[in-house]
């Protein structure tokens, strides 16, 4: 069985269900090392919030079918005084429709194929993907957000989502029969694969960045991207294959890891000297406490959807899908500031800024 390390000051605190599915992986034949991060749970059959490594295979059902989700985050040039939620609100409309714009270009600007235009392209999707403006709650390394040019007084948005169908289609064209067995990282049907997986990846950039422009033009913003993380992939690092599922890396420079809608987020800089540890790798977010099912059971017998439209920060939720507002709910997910706390315990991070949401858009509806 391949090494397992856990990023946790309380390593109780996890889920037993995704430390199982963590040690299952740990029995692949050719799996190295494995390291949970604080956001662990389980997911379909694999834990989320983790890395794996191994020196000779690929398993394309550990990358799992959002290939190249992640998060951007981009400084529009909007005060903070001057952003009105009403006014926000009422014209985030339109945005879950197939965007307009010259598909034909964009990806040709992005140097992917005609054949990877979707009308998914520049859209939201559903689950946990969300656009969130937010503003900046305290600064905790001055010198360092100086240093970056960033503004404290500026309105800030978060991007997180990925490929859309274009990662399931992948997954299904080469998943396994023996999932167990990986696939030899030298052969022909690793190359495959590897081939589609990065242009998904670039596919994922483009959308964010399509989706970010969209949002700010429909309020009249400019904006500029600060960073842009995927946290489902699998990458060459070190003579081997780094695959993270629901984890960001910790070599790409700045990372912004968010809570839950309800919860801030956090602009974070990895600490080099410690990312071994870790497999270069960092916590994508809060992690799941409860699964979708089961906080939909809980929550929709205590609050309305309405209570659900603002959070506890004062910000507001849009999100018409009366279903999804309960099962992406702040209690269903862990607290963010732990996370961070184990992080920083591990000495993997340094933070350089604390953010407050002001509005989580996921979908309207249809």
């Amino acid at each position: 069985m391949s090494a397992i390390t856990l990023i946790a000051t309380d390593p109780a605190r996890f889920d037993p269900l995704a430390l199982d599915q963590l040690e299952t992986c740990a029995r692949f034949d050719g799996m190295a090392r494995i390291v949970g991060l604080p956001d662990l749970h389980a997911g379909n059959g694999i834990a989320v919030g983790a890395a794996f490594w191994s020196p000779s295979h690929v398993w394309p059902h550990l990358v799992g079918s959002d290939i190249g989700c992640g998060m951007a985050l981009w400084e529009t040039d909007c005060l903070v005084r001057k952003f009105r939620l009403g006014s926000v609100e009422r014209n985030l409309h339109g945005l879950d429709a197939p965007w307009a714009g010259d598909h034909a270009a964009a990806l040709a600007e992005a140097g992917l194929p005609q054949h990877l235009a979707s009308p998914a392209l520049g859209t939201i999707g559903g689950g946990n993907h969300f656009v969130e403006f937010q503003r900046i709650e305290a600064i905790a390394d001055e010198a360092r957000f100086a240093d970056l040019g960033l503004r404290h007084d500026r309105v800030w948005m978060m991007v997180h989502s990925g490929s859309r169908g274009l990662g399931q289609a992948i997954l299904q064209a080469h998943r396994q029969t023996d999932a167990r067995a990986g696939i030899p990282a030298d052969s022909a049907k690793a190359k495959a694969y590897l081939a589609e997986h990065n242009a998904a990846l670039v596919w994922a950039i483009l959308n964010r960045q399509i989706i970010a422009q969209r949002f700010c033009e429909s309020l009249g913003f400019g904006g500029r991207r600060v960073l842009d993380i995927c946290h489902n992939s699998v990458t060459p690092h070190r003579g081997g294959w780094l695959h993270r599922k629901g984890a960001a890396p910790a070599d790409r420079g700045l990372v912004t890891i968010p809570g839950s809608r309800g919860d801030f987020s956090y602009l974070v800089e990895p600490i080099a000297e410690a990312a071994d540890h870790a497999l270069h790798s960092l916590a994508h977010g809060a992690g799941r406490k409860w699964s979708r099912k089961d906080a939909y059971a809980r929550l929709s017998r205590r609050f309305s959807v309405a209570d659900l439209q603002r959070t506890a920060l004062g910000s507001q939720v849009v999100c018409e899908d009366r279903r999804l507002i309960f099962e992406e709910a702040p209690d269903a997910y862990k607290d963010i500031g732990m996370v961070i706390a184990d992080l920083e315990h591990a000495g993997l991070i340094r933070v350089i800024a604390k953010l407050r949401p002001l509005l989580s858009y996921k979908t309207r509806a249809a």
